[in-house]
């Protein structure tokens, strides 16, 4: 794993997401509603690990732009996966008071006003994409038919309906999978599919790209799960043991820790193998990117 490489490049497509989400949600000052964007920026910006930017651009990179041209793309899913995290810890859904080292946003604020950033962010990263006038119309609908397709009901929302009704219950490893992939997968699979969209890649390239995101994204919940029993909740920033505390069924409780780690591994390895197809050299960064999620502790 060249850790330099993934170290240098997350930071430099970080800082361009930071700057930009900024920009992108600075409330006018004659506004009269600040406060909910007083809320979306609170849990939105300066926080999380900006995976799926960094993915984003990176697959734009490699399929012929520059990074810079998916900046906007990559706003979007950032958005849509905070409004995500957002609802998630609601009350009615997860419950959770901790998010990103610091107060849910439904305890920062209330739920009300939790409840309307999220609903804002998902507004917000629709028009984001609209708005980006310097790519074609084509590669804009492409873009924001992918995002909205898998954060949608049989995507991101779909997973989360799995999700709530398999607390108190036992599960399969089939319904499991099925799960991550809409809860988890699918937006890593927006984000890299996005970024191709914004440089016009070929269906091949889209092709390696699914692949890789939805290996990637399986072994990155698969660590999740792992970290939710044996991890340090001031380093990850979130409630541990949370899938226990709600009788939920995950790799760790199907499979057992070592068996979870393993599989982790395979998914990483058929990750690292699609990319180093599809790109060859050019593939550096998304194979030590997939090792570096594989054995991250936050």
């Amino acid at each position: 794993m060249d850790i330099s490489l993934v170290k240098s490049r997350l930071e430099q497509y970080r800082s361009m997401t930071e700057r930009r989400l900024d920009e992108l949600t600075m409330p006018l000052p004659d506004c009269l509603y600040k406060s909910v964007y007083t809320a979306l920026r609170y849990s939105l910006l300066d926080a999380g690990k900006r995976i799926r930017p960094a993915l984003a651009m990176e697959f734009c990179r490699l399929c012929g732009g520059e990074a810079a041209d998916a900046l906007d793309f990559a706003c979007a899913v950032e958005m849509i996966h905070t409004y995500s995290l957002i609802h998630d810890d609601l009350p009615c859904m997860d419950n959770d008071d901790l998010r990103r080292g610091k107060p849910s946003c439904h305890k920062a604020f209330d739920e009300a006003t939790a409840l309307l950033a999220g609903d804002a962010l998902q507004a917000l990263a629709a028009q984001t994409i609209a708005q980006c006038t310097a790519l074609p119309a084509e590669r804009r609908i492409m873009a924001s038919g992918e995002l909205f397709r898998l954060c949608g009901i049989d995507g991101m929302v779909g997973g989360q309906v799995i999700d709530l009704e398999s607390e108190d219950k036992e599960i399969g490893i089939n319904t499991l999978i099925k799960m991550v992939e809409c809860k988890t997968c699918a937006l890593i699979e927006a984000a890299c599919v996005m970024g191709c969209a914004a440089a016009g890649a070929s269906d091949t390239q889209i092709a390696a790209a699914r692949r890789y995101a939805n290996e990637v994204g399986l072994a990155f919940q698969i660590i999740d799960d792992i970290l939710d029993v044996v991890g340090d909740e001031k380093t990850l920033g979130k409630p541990i043991a949370s899938d226990a505390d709600n009788n939920k069924s995950n790799y760790v409780t199907l499979l057992g820790l070592e068996q979870a780690k393993g599989v982790a591994a395979i998914h990483t390895d058929i990750a690292k193998e699609s990319a180093a197809a599809a790109f060859g050299d050019e593939a550096a960064f998304l194979i030590s990117f997939a090792e570096y999620l594989l054995e991250r502790i936050y």
